[in-house]
């Protein structure tokens, strides 16, 4: 039987004012209902906003190394809920086993990390131009801020949003997608099992029309932190900066790798359908496009498909591609399938949803290549968020450089190449926030800054790492004359 998720405000777990809840099914077998969640409304946002105010200073003024030793105690109950909470990410959102027991271990080692820095948060010691002057600086919390996440990665990024928060020593009020939230309720066991203050960390689940819009514009909110489609998330930063909140956006990509004909096209087309059809391509930093070199064009075309022909779709507890996560999401991906055959794309490789018992009902659609494509066509300049490649040719890396930068965004790139000339000229000439080099356009550290360029972001302040911190804290300058 399903289990029926309460809210977590201000220490204790409630539920919605509505008395309603929502559904959330398993991508793989839609008839199965994983869990229910709290259908909230804009109160039950209001009352967690108000929890965090009341809890704000008492969690702020905590030593930092005491909110690193809850966060620290909430990695370590992750790390031991590892397993089940492997099971929940792949049956609320469809990854494969290793894929999500690979975003459950990045959790943990985000809390984890988090707990270690506060031990070094502070300021810095500056030189005063008078000998009776003491000159300094502290990191202050911004004091309540507000996350919305994306149901794509629903522990890694709830984590990377609320450990740096937290031991920066602010107040959070976090909306997980309604898609996916059990993973962030999970997170939120953990800190409660940890020990974490009354009000320190609350979770609303519920429509963004109502909870998420509440947690942008409420006045007492001081910032927010989204990631999500750059539709949602351009209506986020104009209701969140009409009162000047602080903001932090990060959203869609069109993802490029260059292949050169330098390159090893075995090598390429293995980079490349790993960043294409991983996580069933529904990562903002998905290999989008393949900007391929002519001498190399066909050779790619062949090696790519093949990898593609030889995925294993199914059920994410056997399969080497799970499904998509829900079934407006399968629809839009054929949607644009069925675009980028009508624009004359050549259609390769998929291209359709598989049939056979072990797909039932469920949200899946093949991995799917397009060749022969035009740099102005729907499918070279619109995020898919689904397994689809778009194959573009160029004659050189002038042109190719033109093409990866002539889209609205610019979050992730990558260039296969063994030439190193064209290696350095490629990391100053590439319009985008991760740059990567002989690799996927997916995969990221934890400990250096996440964002992108363009509609793929705010360009305002980046994730992860010191730059996680730096967006939730504010810098106060002492002068201390004796």
């Amino acid at each position: 039987m399903p289990n029926e998720r309460r809210n977590y405000v201000d220490g204790e777990w409630s539920v919605a004012s509505t008395g309603e809840t929502i559904e959330v099914v398993n991508p793989a077998d839609p008839s199965e209902v994983v869990d229910r969640y709290q259908r909230s409304s804009a109160s039950d946002a209001t009352a967690a906003v108000e929890a965090a105010v009341a809890a704000a200073d008492e969690w702020g003024t905590t030593p930092a190394p005491q909110r690193g030793d809850v966060l620290r105690e909430a990695g370590d109950a992750l790390a031991d809920r590892k397993g089940e909470l492997t099971e929940r990410l792949t049956a609320e959102e469809g990854k494969t086993h290793a894929e999500a027991g690979g975003e459950v271990q990045r959790a943990i080692d985000i809390f984890h990390y988090y707990a270690a820095k506060t031990r070094d948060m502070g300021g810095a010691v500056k030189s005063a131009s008078s000998s009776e002057t003491t000159l300094y600086t502290v990191a202050e919390p911004l004091g309540v801020v507000s996350l919305i996440t994306p149901w794509n990665y629903p522990v890694a990024i709830p984590a990377w949003k609320m450990a740096p928060a937290l031991a920066a020593g602010n107040a959070v009020v976090i909306k997980p997608a309604s898609a996916a939230p059990g993973p962030a309720h999970a997170i939120i066991e953990c800190l409660d099992e940890a020990g974490i203050a009354d009000g320190a960390v609350n979770l609303v689940t519920g429509p963004g029309s109502e909870v998420g819009t509440e947690f942008a514009t409420h006045d007492l909110v001081d910032a927010v932190s989204f990631t999500g489609s750059s539709q949602v998330g351009n209506t986020v930063y104009d209701q969140a900066t009409d009162d000047r909140k602080r903001v932090q956006m990060e959203m869609g990509g069109k993802n490029p790798t260059l292949v050169m004909d330098s390159a090893d096209v075995e090598e390429a087309a293995d980079v490349v359908a790993g960043g294409a059809f991983g996580v069933t391509g529904q990562a903002c930093t998905a290999t989008s496009r393949a900007i391929v070199h002519e001498d190399v064009y066909d050779a790619f075309v062949d090696a790519v498909v093949e990898r593609a022909g030889n995925i294993e779709i199914g059920p994410g507890d056997e399969y080497d591609m799970g499904p998509q996560v829900t079934e407006s999401e399968v629809e839009g991906t054929l949607e644009y399938i069925d675009i980028a055959a009508d624009e004359g794309a050549e259609l390769v490789a998929g291209g359709d949803q598989p049939e056979g018992e072990r797909f039932g009902d469920g949200y899946y659609v093949e991995p799917t290549v397009f060749a022969d494509v035009e740099r102005d066509m729907r499918i070279a300049q619109e995020e898919v968020f689904g397994p689809v490649l778009a194959v573009i040719p160029v004659s050189d890396y002038e042109e190719a450089i033109d093409v990866c930068n002539d889209v609205e965004y610019g979050l992730a790139a990558s260039l296969v190449s063994n030439d190193h000339s064209e290696i350095n000229r490629f990391e100053r000439d590439v319009e985008a926030g991760v740059v990567k080099i002989n690799e996927a356009t997916t995969g990221l550290e934890l400990h250096v800054p996440f964002g992108g360029f363009k509609d793929s972001s705010s360009e305002t302040w980046r994730e992860q790492g010191d730059a996680g911190l730096d967006f939730y804290t504010i810098s106060k300058t002492i002068y201390e004359n004796y």
